[in-house]
């Protein structure tokens, strides 16, 4: 079993920044990618980012050159870096972790899961 603590969620205009984490523990040898997916009401939840561990990462469209994800093996932490923030980034953001990088790259919804975090992107 893995277990995920996210923080960094919360209030921001539009144009600004955050910057969520995500801190894996327990079985993390097993973790093959690291991601975050996000769900706005009533969307499906859908795929925001994704690194794998060695480095490869993979972004929507919707956030490519404003968002960055990183991950620090030695931590078994992953950060999510949001710039130019929108209000249609408005959502709750799940941390995922997957043993398998394959599913998270391709947004399969397995996994791992955290108990989501709020951004919400408002003047």
């Amino acid at each position: 079993q893995v277990q995920l603590v996210e923080s960094g969620g919360g209030l921001v205009q539009p144009g600004g920044s955050l910057r969520l984490s995500c801190e894996a523990s327990g079985s993390v040898f097993s973790i093959g990618a690291m991601g975050w997916y996000r769900q706005a009401p009533g969307k499906q939840r859908g795929l925001v980012a994704a690194v794998t561990r060695g480095g490869t990462t993979t972004y929507a469209d919707s956030v490519k050159g404003r968002f960055t994800i990183s991950r620090d093996n030695a931590k078994n932490t992953v950060y999510l870096q949001m710039n130019s923030l929108k209000p249609e980034d408005t959502a709750v953001y799940y941390c995922n972790a997957d043993p398998s990088t394959a599913a998270i790259l391709e947004g399969r919804r397995t996994g791992y899961w955290g108990q989501g975090t709020q951004v919400t992107v408002s003047s």
